[in-house]
């Protein structure tokens, strides 16, 4: 595999790293060549959602990257996360970008559960022994999350849920659902956030979506019909279920992006490699001025990306203010960049980049979506306006 070179000259992934940094990246990367790339392509073509592999990541580690030691974390920073993530995505950024997901939820617990709550679920997340699903996104609510309808009436000390989640990644084969509904009036302040175990009567799913991309996690709808949760599942208060919601998603986009910056690696270094080996008009393409530079331009971007990545995940880690636009700014620029250098990746491989025996058409289509969830690109630029015209 090409990602051996993973330290190649020129697209450091290490420049500026601590020596621990470099270690765990380097587990990450030898763990996407052993125990991801060599699946990648079944996985993607059978629809196999990769249980054990995800369940070998978080022996690593990389099941609760950035919760608490005390419920089974690894406790480590948002750019350590980022790190990760990215190093993984080399082997199969679908695979990546669900953990991502999945990472995301365990800290929300962590982060926004009482004791009670962060030792009955977090231990079992982050050893991935159980695996848990964001709920957010509804038919009629995408990027205008904060209208949502589905309802959770309080009975006793229960609350009864109605109503539906759409493209929820892992739904049906997950254990814990994180679901935002609401509780109270309409806007942001009437949505509450509750956990979900899966086998709840009145929780069902729909089918499994076809997609383009993201082949190994399944995605369904959530279905909720008069489905009984205690009240003791609330996470935080009544009324700070979007904060908690738009809080995991700071983390998500940082994680999403990286998932996209190392499927860009993997394309620049398949390319590489295509270049070298592939003749035309007598000569290796690795000779033509034009292609060289359109290399070069790729290279450049990607650095360029990553250091947007890792400077968001610093501001985060560090409580910034200007976090939340950062990590915006970081997902819109990493995720469009990257997926204009699969898509260019695959192009230069002509017509073999479009056969699926050759990886780069699969990371095309597998980061396309990262363009849209977690807050389409869009919602990135409306953000970022905001904040700029706000000041």
């Amino acid at each position: 595999t090409p990602l051996a070179g993973c330290r190649h000259a020129g697209l450091q992934t290490s420049a500026g790293l601590t020596e621990e940094q470099k270690e765990f990246q380097k587990v990450a990367f030898d763990f996407a060549a052993k125990e991801l790339a060599p699946h990648m392509a079944e996985w993607d073509e059978k629809e196999i959602f990769p249980v054990e592999a995800m369940r070998k990541a978080a022996q690593l580690g990389f099941g609760g990257i950035y919760v608490k030691p005390d419920v089974g974390g690894s406790g480590l920073s948002r750019l350590d996360t980022s790190i990760i993530f990215e190093a993984l995505s080399t082997g199969c950024a679908s695979t990546t970008a669900y953990l991502s997901i999945h990472n995301m939820c365990a800290w929300m617990i962590d982060t926004f559960g009482n004791e009670e709550q962060r030792q009955k679920f977090c231990p079992s997340l982050c050893s991935m022994e159980k695996l848990a699903s964001y709920c957010l996104t509804e038919p009629g609510s995408g990027s205008d999350a904060a209208s949502l309808l589905t309802t959770a009436k309080r009975k006793g000390d229960t609350y009864v849920l109605n109503g539906s989640k759409a493209f929820i990644s892992g739904g049906g084969d997950t254990d814990v659902y994180v679901v935002m509904c609401r509780t109270g009036g309409p806007g942001p302040r009437g949505i509450s956030c509750v956990l979900l175990e899966k086998g709840t009567p009145g929780l069902s799913f729909g089918k499994k979506e076809k997609k383009v991309g993201w082949n190994s996690q399944p995605t369904r709808a959530v279905i909720f019909e008069d489905c009984v949760v205690p009240v003791s599942n609330l996470l935080g208060a009544e009324g700070q279920g979007f904060n908690i919601a738009m809080k995991g998603l700071n983390g998500g986009r940082i994680n999403i992006a990286s998932c996209s910056l190392g499927a860009a690696h993997a394309s620049v270094l398949l390319t590489q490699e295509h270049l070298s080996v592939r003749k035309q008009f007598g000569e290796p393409l690795a000779n033509n001025q034009y292609l060289q530079f359109k290399l070069a331009e790729m290279a450049t971007r990607l650095v360029a990306a990553r250091l947007m990545v890792r400077n968001a995940a610093r501001a985060l880690q560090e409580g910034q203010e200007d976090a939340p636009v950062l990590c915006s700014m970081a997902k819109l620029f990493a995720t469009d960049e990257c997926f204009a250098i699969c898509n260019q990746a695959l192009q230069m491989h002509g017509g073999y980049g479009y056969l699926k025996d050759y990886a780069v058409q699969q990371f095309v289509r597998d980061i396309r979506v990262h363009q849209i969830l977690e807050g389409t690109n869009e919602v990135m630029r409306m953000i970022v306006a905001r904040s700029l015209l706000q000041e």
